[in-house]
């Protein structure tokens, strides 16, 4: 497999190890947003979060939990993001979370500011979304 982040598992590529468990890996970013940008990852190979089993997805919530206190203290508030799947801008099909230290001048704003527009929606529209989601 060509995956990055299996060459780290596997030890292929040296990185800045932060912490890691049995199924999980936290490690520094190689191309940081900021000082303490931090992914942590699962060790088995899955493109998507839904792909993950229970416990493996238990186990990669729990280090983050682990891991967000400490990059926390960097900056005092910290970005959890995942871009699950190539569409929502996913570049390496391989579950990770990024743990980004944020600061008030580091211009990258709120989630809504990454979208050109908010979307309006009719009621029909949402009522539709809303049916197709709930359980």
């Amino acid at each position: 497999m060509d995956c990055i982040f299996c060459k780290i598992v596997s030890g292929q590529i040296p990185t800045k190890k932060i912490k890691e468990t049995s199924q999980s890996m936290s490690f520094l970013d190689a191309f940081p947003l900021t000082k303490g940008h931090v992914l942590v990852i699962p060790k088995q190979h899955h493109k998507k979060l839904q792909d993950l089993t229970v416990e493996e997805n238990s186990d990669l919530f729990s280090l983050v939990h682990d891991v967000m206190s400490k990059v926390d203290v960097v900056t005092g508030s910290t970005l959890l993001a995942i871009h699950n799947g190539e569409n929502a801008g996913q570049e390496i099909p391989h579950v990770h979370v990024h743990l980004v230290p944020r600061s008030k001048n580091d211009s990258a704003g709120p989630i809504h500011s990454m979208f050109k527009s908010s979307l309006q929606l009719s009621e029909s529209e949402i009522d539709e979304i809303y049916n197709q989601l709930k359980f």
